[in-house]
């Protein structure tokens, strides 16, 4: 199906780019969620009309995910689970529950936007996390496990 990008999205396209993408990809996630619509004739020539606004909003957006990477930059977060004696974890660490850590500290961060490159947090140490804030603008935060013995 051939779409046209309402924003840019990593791996796609950029903002305006006319894409061929499966159909179940567009009708169920790219339409609904207004990132691109159908590729008439009618659409292009709407976009045209709209294409500088989009390209402000979308330069905001931008400009927003930058100023929060840099905050977010090195950031150390600690999180605290129970473990066994071994150091191994009751449980595992989560990208919701780095989510939630980082909304405390006042930081809007859903937790799709977390990338765990081994899977969940199993032991405790210091491990790398990326967050990923818009398209290719992302911050390298480091999640460190503690333990807390369990009575």
């Amino acid at each position: 199906m051939q779409i046209i990008l309402m924003e840019t999205i990593a791996k796609l396209g950029r903002l305006g780019d006319i894409v061929n993408v499966k159909s179940g990809y567009a009708r169920n996630y790219l339409i609904p969620q207004g990132k691109a619509h159908r590729a008439t004739e009618n659409a292009i020539a709407e976009f045209e009309t709209k294409r500088a606004e989009l390209e402000q909003k979308q330069a905001d957006t931008q400009a927003s995910a930058q100023a929060m990477a840099g905050k977010l930059e090195g950031l150390m977060l600690q999180i605290t689970q129970k473990t066994s004696n071994d150091g191994k974890l009751f449980g595992s660490v989560t990208n919701a529950n780095i989510a939630d850590a980082l909304s405390e500290q006042g930081f809007v961060i859903e937790k799709s936007m977390i990338r765990m490159p081994h899977g969940q947090l199993k032991q405790v140490g210091d491990y790398p996390i990326k967050v990923v804030l818009h398209g290719d603008i992302s911050a390298q935060i480091t999640v460190s496990v503690l333990g807390e013995a369990a009575i």
